[in-house]
């Protein structure tokens, strides 16, 4: 590692002036991508700004109809919470599901969602359920939150502090992990609300994308029949070395087809 200041902070205004003082500095919240990309000199910013000491930046709570959860929480937290698991039980099973348990316990939902890894879960479940992402500046619905591989709508200097989830009928989160990172090849969130389906799939392409096809024909019909010669175009997804773009195609609509099964029996 080389030489950096670390600055410990106890709320969003601190933080915020740490990094305008400064003329290199990032925030850290779990650490599971800044950590190693400093390690391997992908990164090396002057100054790190802690989050994890902002109290109310962890707070899960119920408003209404809305499941708010604080940008620190972390995975463990989040599947371990009982209003998460009332309110959105799928987004429970998600963060119960991510990495294992060490991960769990240190990473953060703000800091996945800023990063937007392509092959992250919970940018699945933000942009199925339609949920909204509060920063220090403004609110962002999802749709306009997730730009490209590694990029979002964030501003420079900008902090995730909650994300807002509306309450939906039916939701439902399979994955086919890769079985050494449990991170996701293929990822699906189907959600319902109303006469309303949302589809979105992680892991099989540059960044999280709705599988709007999907969308309109489940809207009309939500049966497993109605989706029979639908398709994803494989030149539109990833192919590396666990798994081809048609094998990623493939498995997408595999994932669609149990959800749908899944959440007809529940």
């Amino acid at each position: 590692m080389y030489q950096f200041k670390l600055h410990n902070v106890n709320d969003v205004a601190s933080a915020i002036d740490v990094f305008e003082r400064s003329d290199d500095a990032v925030y850290i919240a779990g650490g599971h991508t800044l950590i190693p990309a400093m390690k391997q000199r992908l990164s090396a910013p002057e100054d790190l700004i802690d989050l994890s000491g902002i109290p109310e930046l962890d707070l899960i709570q119920v408003d209404g109809e809305v499941l708010q959860i604080g940008a620190m929480a972390t995975h463990a937290m989040v599947a371990a919470s009982s209003h998460v698991q009332s309110h959105s039980p799928a987004v429970a099973d998600l963060a119960g599901g991510i990495g294992d348990r060490q991960v769990r316990y240190k990473g953060t939902l703000g800091g996945s969602l800023a990063n937007n890894d392509p092959a992250a879960d919970y940018p699945a479940a933000v942009l199925a359920l339609g949920a909204s992402v509060v920063t220090d500046r403004r609110t962002l619905a999802a749709d306009d939150f997730f730009i490209a591989m590694f990029e979002t709508a964030l501003e420079e200097g900008e902090i995730i502090q909650a994300v807002r989830f509306p309450q939906v009928d039916q939701a439902v989160y399979l994955k086919f992990p890769n079985p050494a990172s449990r991170y996701a090849m293929v990822g699906v969130m189907l959600a319902r609300r109303d006469q309303e389906v949302r589809v979105a799939i992680t892991g099989a392409a540059a960044s999280v994308f709705r599988a709007s096809t999907f969308e309109a024909a489940l809207s009309e019909n939500f049966a497993v029949s109605s989706i029979e010669d639908l398709t994803l175009a494989p030149d539109t997804l990833n192919a590396d070395m666990h798994a081809s773009a048609e094998y990623r195609a493939h498995l997408c609509k595999v994932l669609i087809e149990r959800a749908i099964r899944a959440m007809s029996a529940g």
